[in-house]
């Protein structure tokens, strides 16, 4: 009997001991736990913030031996004031951010995972309104634009809404803009900006000093004459989808925004509400420049993953595959186009940045552009 207890306690023994090194071992990065995960840093632009918080995503990048953790900022304050040395990659949310970031680096290599046009989250009382001054048409691949040529010749009179033929449905007496993010730093207002320069440009992008002098009064009042913006691009989306035209008739934003709460089915999509587009369109081309090899593994994965890929198309990002995108919209009947036609390049960083310096330094004067 003594004899069957004591191998008894020793089989009690080896187990515990084996069930000691097994949790040691996760503890201390051996098995898989999620100690033995490697974290990755990252900056990157207020809208990719859902995204990376998703637990699927999460969970992908677990599955590959990675924890990525985030802070936000506007891509421009990426770019130009944020601390990178504390990063291991940078992603804000266009190519000349991404370019400015990468000389000044020196990283060899950038990743372009998802990309998304710049579009307008309107009302259909708007739209009706705009297209009746001839400002809004059908683009001839079903969806509906602004044509930036006549809105641009709106603003330059001053037009309040009040003052548009027909209008009944928006007698407001505030101007005629866009609302969008701060010019200083956010993305989103930086690439309306690109698009509405071109315009101002005669139809080419913007690529000198001159043109520069000759643009930023055309368009500067775009941005000085709407008050108060938001830094994020978060921040407008939300209130024109909880307040409604009262405060924000037609917002800038990016087409993924809009898309993936239609691709949510959560309801914030309302039967009024609208997605145009300006025309022409820019595309926000998310950009990720990685400071090691992890992030550089990180891109990777974002950009060549099926996995991933569906993930970003669910949150309403274009990606290298445009079936997986398309796939979604057939799946939900949402009312966004296979491709849009009038898209231009934004000017190059250099030249960008002067035409948001320009225009801050006419906000700092307190300058107005006549009309």
């Amino acid at each position: 009997m003594k004899r069957w207890i004591g191998v008894g306690l020793a089989l009690l023994l080896g187990v515990a001991v084996v069930a000691a090194v097994v949790l040691g071992n996760r503890g201390s990065g051996g098995g898989g736990g999620p100690a033995a995960l490697v974290t990755v840093r990252g900056v990157i632009g207020s809208e990719k913030k859902p995204f990376f918080d998703d637990p699927g995503v999460r969970a992908a990048f677990a599955r590959h031996g990675l924890r990525v953790e985030v802070d936000t900022a506007g891509s421009r304050e990426i770019a130009t004031s944020v601390d990178l040395r504390k990063y291991d990659f940078a992603f804000p949310s266009s190519v000349p951010a991404a370019e400015k970031i990468k000389q000044e680096r020196g990283a060899t290599r950038v990743y372009s995972p998802f990309y998304s046009p710049m579009a307008i989250a309107t009302f259909q009382p708007i739209v009706d309104v705009l297209a009746k001054a001839g400002v809004v048409r059908d683009s001839g691949g079903g969806y509906q634009v602004l044509d930036l040529g006549k809105f641009l010749g709106l603003v330059a009179k001053g037009t309040r809404w009040d003052a548009l033929p027909g209008n009944t449905a928006y007698p407001a007496r505030k101007r005629v803009l866009l609302t969008t993010t701060d010019i200083r730093t956010s993305n989103s207002a930086a690439m309306y900006l690109a698009a509405t320069s071109y315009v101002a440009n005669d139809d080419d992008v913007v690529s000198s000093s001159s043109q520069v002098a000759t643009v930023a009064p055309i368009v500067a009042p775009l941005f000085l004459d709407q008050g108060y913006s938001e830094s994020s691009s978060e921040a407008p989306f939300e209130d024109y989808l909880a307040i409604g035209a009262g405060k924000t008739p037609m917002v800038v934003i990016y087409e993924a925004q809009y898309a993936s709460r239609l691709f949510a089915a959560d309801g914030a999509i309302r039967p009024d509400m609208r997605l145009i587009y300006p025309s022409p369109t820019v595309l926000s081309k998310h950009t990720l420049v990685p400071f090691t090899d992890k992030a550089a593994e990180v891109g990777r994965l974002l950009q060549e993953d099926p996995a991933f890929a569906r993930l970003e198309a669910k949150y309403g990002f274009r990606t290298s595959d445009p079936r997986v995108f398309a796939g979604l919209v057939a799946s939900s009947k949402a009312p966004i186009p296979a491709g849009l036609v009038d898209v231009v390049e934004p000017p190059t960083y250099e030249h960008l940045e002067r035409l948001i310096s320009t225009i801050q330094q006419r906000y700092l004067a307190g300058a107005r552009p006549s009309s």
